[in-house]
């Protein structure tokens, strides 16, 4: 069933633009929720870790007057149902590869642990004729095991706030700043953020809190992918990667290793962005966002404008 939505998120960069939402029937019978935006050739967006399709409804937004966007909640979050049994990357391809046949979609974009499930899928999934993903985390020199193992001790111990900051030094994305603050200090500052989130939040907001558990999928599908490197040279369409000056060496390093492999792709950095350029610009939560600029580089890859 489809449902229209007047869309007013606070940080939109251009004017108001209606959305719908939809679901589709991933194979192992899984709902998937999904925003839609605009009009145009079909564009679906995959989110990363710690997201959901909200905070893509800026990118959604500023694509939507040359694409129809596709924003699809990832299993597990928001408008999508649970993640179902034996849950690992293929199933992941297999709700992509559901959304791609309803909306008869050929064109795709996927952020960070999105990335690597939007490399996965333009290996298996003819449906794709171009591709554009923005820093992959590959960890080509070394997956980070021992964080990874002690995110998953301190979740099952129910200790929210060090699980979020383990995972922050795994993926290396907290602030320069981040590594100076005493370990205690930082998880009474995170448990203190997150009850303030959860005060006030509003109806449809998807707190720290209930995205915390989703970073174990995240962590599976690095690690399924991790070592994959050599796969991705079968890829044979177009492919766009893209990443920010600002972020995490290793990001970079992925990319560099990436570019390498893959016999059609393109390279495009943002100077001055991070890894969160493509998310919704929010004053507290995203500063760095810059959902626009991105939007500006896949506009001319995937039309030429």
């Amino acid at each position: 069933m489809q449902t229209k939505t007047d869309f007013n998120d606070r940080s939109a960069a251009t004017e108001p633009r209606a959305f719908t939402t939809d679901s589709v029937t991933s194979k192992d019978g899984t709902r998937i929720g999904y925003y839609q935006i605009g009009h145009g050739p079909g564009l679906v967006l995959v989110q990363g870790a710690m997201g959901t399709a909200r905070n893509f409804l800026d990118l959604g937004q500023s694509l939507g007057d040359t694409f129809t966007v596709h924003i699809p909640d990832r299993r597990g979050r928001g408008l999508s149902s649970a993640l179902g049994i034996n849950y690992n990357v293929q199933k992941e391809v297999e709700d992509l590869e559901a959304l791609l046949a309803k909306t008869k979609t050929s064109y795709i974009f996927g952020l960070s642990s999105g990335a690597l499930i939007t490399l996965r899928a333009a290996l298996h999934l003819p449906a794709i004729r171009k591709a554009a993903i923005y820093e992959p985390p590959l960890f080509v020199n070394g997956l980070p095991v021992a964080l990874m193992k002690r995110y998953d001790r301190e979740m099952a111990e129910g200790r929210l706030a060090a699980a979020l900051i383990t995972a922050m030094q795994a993926t290396q994305m907290g602030p320069k700043l981040f590594n100076a603050i005493p370990r205690g200090l930082l998880e009474s500052l995170t448990s203190k953020m997150m009850e303030n989130e959860d005060k006030n939040a509003t109806s449809g907001d998807i707190t720290m809190r209930r995205l915390a558990p989703t970073l174990r999928q995240d962590f599976q599908v690095v690690a399924e992918m991790n070592g994959r490197l050599e796969s991705f040279g079968a890829i044979r369409v177009s492919v766009l990667l893209l990443g920010g000056s600002r972020s995490p060496k290793f990001l970079r390093d992925d990319l560099d290793a990436l570019e390498k492999i893959l016999s059609n792709a393109g390279r495009v950095e943002l100077p001055g962005l991070g890894h969160a350029a493509a998310w919704n610009y929010d004053k507290q939560r995203n500063p760095d966002g810059s959902p626009e600029r991105v939007a500006q580089e896949l506009k001319r890859f995937f039309v030429g404008s």
